[in-house]
């Protein structure tokens, strides 16, 4: 009983210092986000909110939220549009090329993202899209879709085919079986997908570099560019607004649809 209760101790101080190390970033940029002074330091001489007052006030950091907003709104609702067929014919169907497909779907995690936006700023400059709202969807689809891919496959797999052989042979169609059976069954894996993508391209920096210019700047790049001349509290405190808009849709998302288990299943 005493080598279990110190195994469990020696375990329970292994993982609060991991998760203190894991949070810590966190916790100072926190703490920083309250100072009141005119520049980044830590720890921090005094208290205000100052700081986020001039977070709201910035008209970079506004309209790099709203760049970033409908940028991500409208690349979550195309890779989803996308991923979903990708997901069918890659879990349902046989044939041949299917091993290369996928692979090709899922290359763009393996590839590293400056290599992307190189890339992407090649083959968008002619056309020309960059410095473009859909300049930016585009290039972020190409990160996206497959974390859409990826879960709604796991959602297929997870799901009883059973069902919609039952309403193949009751006489529905192709559409009526996806609409009344697949898709329900898909659900959690297809938002949480969504969600993911959504998550993606609001926060994606490095491919943004490349293809944003002067007219539509995404708020990664606007927070870099601002923190190339100045560094004070503020961004810190947009940094805070940031985490806490990630966690509370995770958590909305977790509660509604289970996000964690269908990322389990994955």
């Amino acid at each position: 009983m005493t080598t279990r209760r110190l195994t469990g101790a020696v375990w329970a101080v292994v993982l609060t210092v991991l998760y203190l190390f894991l949070l810590a970033p966190i916790l100072v940029v926190l703490v920083e986000s309250f100072d009141h002074s005119t520049y980044l330091r830590f720890p921090p001489e005094g208290f205000s909110l100052e700081s986020y007052r001039q977070v709201f006030a910035n008209d970079a950091f506004r309209e790099g939220f709203k760049v970033s907003g409908i940028t991500a709104a409208v690349t979550a609702l195309l890779a989803m549009a996308t991923g979903v067929p990708a997901a069918l014919a890659l879990t349902r169907l046989r044939f041949r090329g299917r091993a290369a497909i996928e692979a090709v779907f899922l290359s763009p995690l393996l590839v590293p993202h400056i290599v992307l936006g190189l890339a992407l700023l090649l083959i968008l400059a002619p056309i020309p899209l960059t410095d473009t709202y859909w300049g930016l969807i585009l290039a972020h689809l190409g990160v996206s879709v497959p974390y859409v891919v990826r879960t709604v496959s796991a959602a297929l797999v997870s799901a009883d085919p059973r069902a919609e052989e039952a309403a193949r042979t009751l006489g529905a169609n192709g559409l009526r079986t996806f609409w009344r059976i697949t898709l329900p069954a898909i659900r959690p894996g297809l938002f949480s997908g969504g969600v993911i993508a959504f998550l993606l391209s609001f926060d994606e920096t490095v491919i943004s570099l490349f293809v944003s210019g002067q007219n539509t700047v995404p708020l990664p790049v606007a927070v870099l560019q601002y923190v190339e001349y100045r560094s004070d509290p503020s961004v810190a405190s947009l940094s805070v607004l940031l985490v806490l808009l990630s966690v509370v849709v995770v958590v909305l998302v977790e509660r509604g649809l289970g996000l964690r288990r269908t990322l389990r299943s994955g």
